[in-house]
């Protein structure tokens, strides 16, 4: 049978808002603490003890990057915690019967999780924060601590094998290739080994070769060392070569730009995400391109769902009586682990172009709003 009382909106902060606040909070400090050091437990003691002893990382570096590494799992644990907190304290308070004591008196089930609600939001700047301004710099420190002992971390990687295409835009508004940059390696703040091809009508017209490149802020140029100049006639036939020691040539900054990022997608926040694309938008790859848009709107979307989670443990809460502590750690797991299969999914759909980036970021969230909408409208008919 469903419930019959009337919805009463009150928006003056009442005893039970208080009470709730109150329980949500500790439960929710407490299983941020927990889950948080369980994340960082698993995800990086092991590792770092692997690197201790593979590679001889120093025990000061070791414990200074587990420290850096902790508000990465504090950004993770922050929803997770607001859905385990969520289903606990309303599925206590059903099994208590004090929920049928607030209905008695004419409380809706809107009105009830109205202050997890808002708990939520509180949470959601929370976790915006820690994504946008603290976890990518505490990361990339992470990284660069690492970075001399290890052999092929993703920052090494990324310094090997360097490839920019640049582009001009014709009359037509067509782009057409204006030079391609090769550089073996970039080791700070010089490209090593280049090789940069000149175009002009689709034809090689130059090719400079040299041992090393660097960017001069002051002129605005490459300095090029020890290399040489061919250039191509329309035949073609090699017209002249000239090496050089020395030279100065007026091309772009944008590869040292690229090189000097040093960051993974993931470790970028939403503003170095949109100037990196800036960067690369032609030369790379279009599921690169597509990779980066959505990641940027998964990290607008990601911190919103900590309010999906809590309307979902909410309305759980208070639609079944024998939630207890297990069924709740269960359901916790379960709805976490749904989540994040049905992110992974849609996001591959955007990057591979079958839905727009905004759909496959939002679309999870909305699901789940919807989801805990019905859950909770269900409840209260």
């Amino acid at each position: 049978m469903g419930r019959n009382h009337s919805i009463k909106y009150s928006w003056q902060i009442s005893l039970m808002d208080c009470y709730l606040v109150r329980q949500l909070s500790w439960v929710f400090l407490f299983s941020v603490s927990c889950l948080t050091t369980l994340g960082v437990a698993i995800g990086t003691v092991a590792d770092l003890a692997f690197k201790i002893n593979e590679y001889q990382l120093p025990i000061p570096i070791a414990i200074l990057v587990f420290y850096y590494k902790i508000p990465e799992y504090a950004a993770y644990a922050l929803p997770i915690s607001i859905l385990l907190t969520s289903l606990l304290i309303y599925g206590q308070l059903n099994s208590d019967r004090e929920l049928i004591a607030l209905f008695s008196f004419g409380i809706s089930s809107y009105r009830i999780v109205l202050p997890a609600l808002l708990f939520s939001l509180i949470v959601t700047g929370i976790t915006f924060f820690l994504n946008e301004l603290i976890v990518p710099a505490a990361n990339y420190q992470a990284n660069l601590l690492q970075n001399p002992y290890l052999e092929k971390t993703e920052l090494n990687l990324q310094n090997q094998d360097i490839y920019y295409a640049e582009y001009a835009s014709g009359r037509d508004a067509s782009k057409k290739l204006q030079r391609i940059y090769f550089a073996e390696q970039y080791d700070q703040p010089r490209l090593i080994r280049v090789t940069i091809l000149d175009f002009k009508q689709a034809q090689v017209k130059q090719i400079i070769t040299a041992q090393s490149a660097q960017w001069n802020q002051q002129e605005q140029t490459w300095d090029l060392s020890q290399g040489a100049i061919a250039q191509f006639d329309d035949h073609p036939q090699i017209n002249t070569t000239e090496e050089f020691t020395t030279v100065q040539v007026p091309f772009p900054e944008t590869i040292f730009q690229i090189v000097n990022q040093k960051r993974s997608p993931e470790d970028m926040n939403i503003r170095q995400a949109k100037a990196y694309v800036n960067l690369i938008k032609d030369s790379a790859e279009p599921t690169t391109i597509a990779q980066f848009a959505v990641l940027i709107q998964q990290k607008y979307a990601f911190p919103f769902i900590c309010v999906v989670f809590n309307l979902i443990g909410s309305a759980l809460g208070i639609k079944y009586f024998e939630l207890n502590r297990a069924k709740s750690f269960a359901l916790c797991i379960g709805i976490v682990f749904a989540y994040y299969c049905l992110g992974f999914a849609l996001g591959s759909l955007g990057i591979t172009g079958v839905i727009s980036p905004w759909l496959a970021a939002w679309l999870p969230n909305l699901i789940g709003v919807g989801l805990g909408g019905y859950l909770l409208i269900a409840d209260s008919s």
